[in-house]
């Protein structure tokens, strides 16, 4: 062989290695969870509509360049009902850091609490995300030395498959420049010889670096996941709470998941500042009691048994008639009776059942009311927590349901929920927030409830309403309105509940207004017992 020259062959089977290496260079993940195109888009769409995860990864940036992918991961291991991870080995080397905590995520205790509430859900992933921001920031603070290195073994990489795609070049140009019998000149197989030295070099180097980033893990691993499981369980607490916080005034989760983010966002906002947080035990604790005097509702029973007496009533007639049924000869005498309610039945005497029209909470909203009771509980978050389990009472019942918010004569506001369609939470909370002040009036608004009701009734022919006043004092009333009152309470065949709150013995005695005009009035002195008024959800 001239000394000049080179075979191909040979230059090709020295660099067969790194050629083969620039030809398929191993794939390198920026991203530790497996997603499908619907879960990526779940994530952009989120982080478009999110202002807070997008100042969060403006301030992760500042520590690490690959924040946005962090927080991708972390959204996904929330989101995802069974996120799986890829394998450490195809990760670039710059992310290990991200396989390394969503390893430590999907592996703390907290985590499968976590995702019961959040897996779907790309609102309370999202909120997931932001919950453990402040251990992100920790974390990347004190994984400097990590980030540093597999930053270091990322560009080694890179430089090594940039190398190993030097030496194709090489082997091309070689090709190129060969003749007939595969003789390639010496300086361009010099070429290819010096490419292949520098890709050795380059892949040794790969390997230190990738040595170091590993080490520099491995002693970071304990602190990784010691944050991780705390991450996971401020998360899984923050969505807990706010999911609790929902539940307290009524929204379900099928209504949070139909919600556009941005109008959750607000109401979970919302519900977490001012007053309304204060109320939330409150408020869940009067809708659980409802609820409960709901289930020990019995159908049918009216109270205590007392005699038998006649009617149409199957399900009380007494057995001794069932029985003639058991005769063919008797049963047309059975239905004879039946068609002219002579049927002997159990009769009974006990509360009042439910009524059929509208259930009318008037809600004293005067200065006193601002005032703090026993634990902290004012009289207005007390007034409203009964209001609003009423609410949920008519609801459930399929009635009508106004809120009637007074004060002096002057300061009234009337907040209507049909019965026949849902309750939307905002005009919920316009009704629990708002707060008018001033003096204390019954006419004005126990008059605007009888109007209501009258209209019902003249409208749709339901009489039997109920309306519940929730007062916290005592005022006059005039003579004429008092028999004008009594005349459309008997006309309309409503009954009126009083709620007494921390009231002054005087408000309530004997022969007081308040006694006077209410059918059944409760005191309560401790505005901590919710239960005091618990009999009143069986009535209403």
């Amino acid at each position: 062989m001239d000394e000049e020259t080179e075979r191909l062959d040979a230059l090709t089977q020295q660099a067969g290695r790194w050629l083969a290496l620039s030809a398929s260079p191993a794939e390198r993940h920026t991203t530790a969870v497996v997603a499908g195109p619907y879960d990526r888009v779940a994530w952009r769409d989120v982080y478009a509509r999110s202002a807070a995860l997008r100042e969060l990864a403006a301030q992760l940036l500042t520590r690490h360049a690959h924040a946005p992918d962090l927080l991708a991961d972390v959204f996904l291991c929330a989101y995802q009902a069974a996120p799986r991870l890829r394998d450490s080995a195809v990760m670039a080397p710059s992310r290990l850091l991200h396989h390394q905590v969503v390893t430590a995520l999907t592996q703390s205790p907290g985590f499968s609490a976590l995702r019961r509430d959040t897996a779907g859900d790309a609102y309370a992933a999202a909120m997931a995300v932001l919950a453990q921001a402040s251990a992100l920031r920790g974390l990347l603070e004190r994984s400097r030395e990590v980030r540093e290195r597999t930053g270091r073994a990322d560009r080694a990489r890179q430089e090594a498959e940039a190398a190993a795609a030097a030496v194709g070049e090489a082997l091309r140009q070689a090709a190129e420049k060969a003749d007939g019998q595969g003789q390639v000149p010496a300086p361009v197989a010099a070429a290819v010889r010096r490419a292949v030295g520098v890709a050795e070099a380059a892949e040794d180097e790969a390997r230190r670096e990738d040595g170091a980033a590993a080490q520099a893990m491995a002693a970071a691993v304990p602190g990784i996941r010691s944050a991780a499981r705390n991450a996971a369980s401020a998360a899984a607490e923050a969505v807990r709470q706010e999911a609790a916080l929902m539940r307290a005034w009524g929204v379900d989760a099928g209504e949070t998941e139909r919600m556009p983010f941005e109008e959750r966002a607000r109401l979970a906002e919302r519900l977490r500042s001012g007053r309304l947080a204060r109320w939330a035990e409150l408020i869940g604790r009067f809708r659980q009691m409802a609820a409960g005097e709901r289930a020990r509702k019995v159908e049918h029973a009216t109270g205590e048994l007392v005699g038998v007496t006649l009617g149409d009533d199957l399900s009380r007639v007494i057995p001794s008639e069932l029985a003639v049924l058991g005769v063919p000869e008797l049963r047309a005498v059975f239905a004879a009776r039946y068609a002219a309610g002579e049927l002997m039945l159990y009769d009974s005497r006990g509360e009042q059942g439910t009524g059929r029209g509208a259930v009318i909470a008037c809600v004293d909203t005067s200065h006193s009311m601002y005032a703090e009771g026993p634990g902290g509980v004012t009289r207005e978050a007390w007034s409203k927590a009964c209001a609003l389990a009423l609410l949920d009472q008519a609801r459930h019942a399929g009635r009508d349901f106004v809120g009637i918010l007074f004060s002096a004569a002057d300061k009234l506001q009337v907040f209507r929920f049909p019965g026949d369609r849902p309750a939307r939470v905002t005009d919920v909370l316009d009704f629990a927030e708002t707060f008018l002040g001033g003096g204390t009036d019954f006419q004005r608004p126990l008059g605007t409830a009888a109007k209501i009701l009258e209209e019902e009734f003249d409208d749709a022919s339901r009489a039997r309403g109920d309306i519940v006043l929730i007062t916290d004092d005592a005022c006059e009333v005039s003579e004429t309105w008092t028999r004008l009152w009594n005349e459309i309470k008997r006309r309309l065949d409503f009954r009126l509940f009083g709620i007494a709150i921390a009231t002054p013995g005087t408000a309530t005695a004997s022969g007081s207004v308040l006694e006077s005009l209410c059918d059944n009035l409760r005191t309560v002195d401790d505005l901590t017992d919710v239960h005091t008024t618990a009999d009143l959800f069986r009535v209403i």
